[in-house]
């Protein structure tokens, strides 16, 4: 999942993975009401606790919004929603969502519905794109050559097994023998494999 999903900045969490689902950041400036913010961040936050998101509330002082707003993505939270006193007047929010980048305005009106509705469209894109890449990178193989040559482009190997130790530990060893040598007479530009080949899984089909 970290491999698949996560980007330079951090992780990128599911929505049904993630222990903490949204976070609301009240953005807070020197003249605004100490208490507005972040009670109406509270009770937002209680309005989609009760339809069953799990939701953080960050109303700390001891950091910057935009501090907050890093360190919340390094942790893969799925969607964040920023409250300022220019959304408070407009009785909406900022939603950013964490693995697309998108942002847009959400009013408080029936937030709970649509943040579910984003939260399984955040799934869907997700798992859209895993799947995606996932088959783009099976490649199905039936001699010696055209396995070294899947393993070396960073591809997954579908192929025939006799299912036994000794099997899995030949091809093992012949990869990583194999993948060695090509590395002395590799060019510059060349990406290879550096290790040994491993066995996976042996492949069902499965529902969501």
């Amino acid at each position: 999942m970290i491999m698949i999903h996560s980007d330079d900045t951090g992780l990128v969490l599911p929505p049904k993975v993630a222990q903490t689902q949204i976070v609301i950041v009240p953005i807070r400036y020197k003249n605004d009401d100490p208490t507005l913010l972040n009670d109406k961040a509270e009770e937002l936050a209680g309005k989609l606790r009760q339809a069953g998101m799990r939701v953080v509330v960050d109303s700390s002082e001891t950091h910057n919004p935009g501090f907050k707003f890093a360190a919340w993505e390094v942790k893969g939270i799925p969607a964040r929603l920023e409250l300022g006193m220019k959304d408070y007047e407009k009785e909406e929010v900022r939603v950013a969502v964490r693995h697309s980048n998108k942002k847009f305005q959400a009013k408080w009106e029936n937030i709970e519905g649509q943040m579910s509705d984003l939260l399984q469209t955040i799934h869907n894109e997700m798992y859209a794109k895993a799947e995606k890449a996932r088959n783009e990178h099976l490649k199905s193989i039936d001699n010696w050559d055209d396995f070294m040559e899947a393993l070396n482009s960073r591809n997954i190997c579908l192929a025939d097994w006799c299912d036994t130790v000794a099997c899995e530990t030949a091809i093992k060893d012949r990869s990583k023998e194999e993948s060695l040598k090509a590395m002395e007479d590799k060019n510059e530009d060349e990406v290879l494999l550096t290790g040994s080949a491993k066995t996976l899984c042996i492949p069902y089909k499965m529902g969501r």
